[in-house]
């Protein structure tokens, strides 16, 4: 395997820092379905879904996160509905987020379609 080192990208007219890439850049995204929620439409770094119970689905990556600190975004939705969004009140570890699907009034909802974006460091 090949390593290339390059502190700096130019794209002809704008130079950034490598770092800028790498520590903006998500680590995590999912596209999923979450009432069959082992129907994942598209991901980067996700390596299975598990379905736990009404709103709640595992999330296991591929490669670990560096801790489980990281920033969580996503939201849900049916077709011509209701909109929801992932609650963080289960736990996360550096290789699993248990993310928490609710509805507008907080109870527990699954999706259609659910979007799913994690920033972090990974280890």
């Amino acid at each position: 395997m090949s390593t290339l080192e390059v502190s700096n990208l130019n794209d002809g007219t704008t130079t950034v820092a490598t770092t800028y890439v790498t520590n903006g850049s998500a680590k995590v995204w999912a596209f999923f379905n979450t009432v069959t929620s082992t129907n994942l439409f598209d991901s980067l770094n996700v390596s299975s879904l598990t379905d736990q119970a009404t709103g709640s689905t595992a999330v296991a990556f591929t490669s670990n996160m560096g801790n489980d600190d990281y920033s969580v975004s996503g939201v849900g939705g049916h077709f011509g509905s209701s909109v929801g969004f992932f609650s963080d009140i289960n736990d996360r570890t550096a290789s699993v987020y248990d993310h928490s699907s609710r509805a507008a009034d907080g109870s527990a909802i699954d999706f259609d379609r659910a979007s799913l974006t994690i920033h972090g460091d990974l280890a």
